[in-house]
């Protein structure tokens, strides 16, 4: 898989382009949520027709291989247009409780982040949750 360019997909075959990435950790747990945002959805027709390959997962692939993820949620913000349904964006979020399975996730995205020209930075607090 050597040379594989990073992708997100909510479809297999259909790459969604990434806007924009919170990574929060619970103080009291130690549990990491991640919000990964998109402005537009290639796919957004296969969501409206519930085709199935679309198998709730969110699959993000790189040199080492698919990750398969199960969204918590998967929020569609609609605003503006002549009929009102113009998509704003859709967020997804997931939590991650295994440290392994967050240094695999951070490995992706600063592969992913490198292909598409994105730049990782901090917040000067850590965003992080209380509860």
């Amino acid at each position: 898989m050597a040379d594989l360019v990073p992708a997100i997909e909510f479809f297999e075959g259909i790459p969604e382009e990434l806007s924009d990435v919170s990574l929060r950790r619970n103080r009291s747990t130690g549990v990491r949520t991640v919000l990964l945002t998109f402005k537009t959805l290639k796919s957004i027709e296969r969501f409206r027709s519930y085709t199935t390959r679309f198998a709730n997962a969110l699959r993000l692939t790189d040199e080492e291989g698919r990750i398969n993820i199960e969204p918590s949620s998967v929020q569609f913000f609609r605003f503006g247009g002549p009929e009102g349904d113009d998509l704003q964006r859709v967020e997804c979020k997931f939590e991650i409780d295994r440290e392994d399975h967050w240094e695999r996730f951070m490995r992706f995205m600063h592969r992913y982040a490198e292909a598409n020209g994105m730049v990782y930075g901090e917040t000067g607090n850590p965003q992080e949750e209380n509860s």
